[in-house]
């Protein structure tokens, strides 16, 4: 199955980089590009693309704004996954665009090889969210002042065990490093994690981190090493 990429960027140059790249692979096609958010709002509903890569920082409408825009589209029910770009790893942008829904985000830095297994990565339902960076983030991500409450009722569907799972999650561990604590095989880690996202109905783990830290399930420095 071919991933279709959508890439977004106001410089010209570094959208036809980044095609070059993306298309040297056989699973990968650009779709198109776009070079602000209202006009990838519209390729996005022409196109149909499985991943966009946004970048954050543009003139007129944002990646953020678009993001949420995409996502929320009531015109089109298509939903892509977003993988934004941006040029710091800690960026006040970047929390605000993992609030809006974004799967994750990648420097714009990265080896070709990173940038092409972050588009498979987040089209196989991952977010793009390495556990080193998840710790880095999540002391500033609660403190911003968009933070907001999430509905912590619902973490009363989740069994005891999935509440120690979800709180390993938002501490930044990868299935494996859950595993190893647990005892468990990365198998029953990855079958938690899913029934995890699914009863709290989150897109991802990016977002389970945001949901964590917003329904006081975990706090700053939780977890850590």
């Amino acid at each position: 199955m071919t991933i279709r990429v959508l890439v977004v960027d106001d410089q010209q140059m570094f959208r036809v980089g980044l095609t070059s790249i993306l298309n040297a692979q056989p699973d990968i096609e650009v779709a198109g590009e776009a070079e602000d958010g209202a006009s990838a709002l519209t390729r996005v509903r022409s196109l149909r693309p499985d991943v966009v890569l946004m970048d954050v920082r543009m003139p007129g409408t944002n990646g953020i704004e678009a993001t949420r825009a995409i996502l929320s589209d009531p015109v089109s029910a298509h939903r892509p996954r977003i993988l934004m770009l941006t040029t710091f790893d800690i960026d006040d942008y970047v929390f605000a665009a993992l609030r809006a829904g974004a799967s994750g985000f990648l420097l714009k830095d990265a080896t070709p090889d990173e940038l092409v297994g972050a588009v498979r990565t987040v089209h196989g339902g991952e977010a793009l969210l390495a556990p080193s960076v998840t710790r880095a983030l999540i002391e500033e991500f609660v403190g911003t002042p968009e933070r907001r409450a999430a509905p912590s009722h619902l973490l009363s569907e989740l069994t005891d065990r999935e509440r120690e799972v979800f709180a390993l999650i938002a501490a930044g561990h990868s299935n494996a490093e859950i595993a190893a604590r647990l005892f468990v095989s990365e198998q029953t880690t990855k079958s938690h994690v899913s029934r995890i996202l699914s009863k709290l109905g989150l897109r991802d783990r990016v977002h389970a981190v945001v949901f964590a830290y917003d329904s006081g399930l975990v706090r700053p420095g939780d977890g850590r090493r």
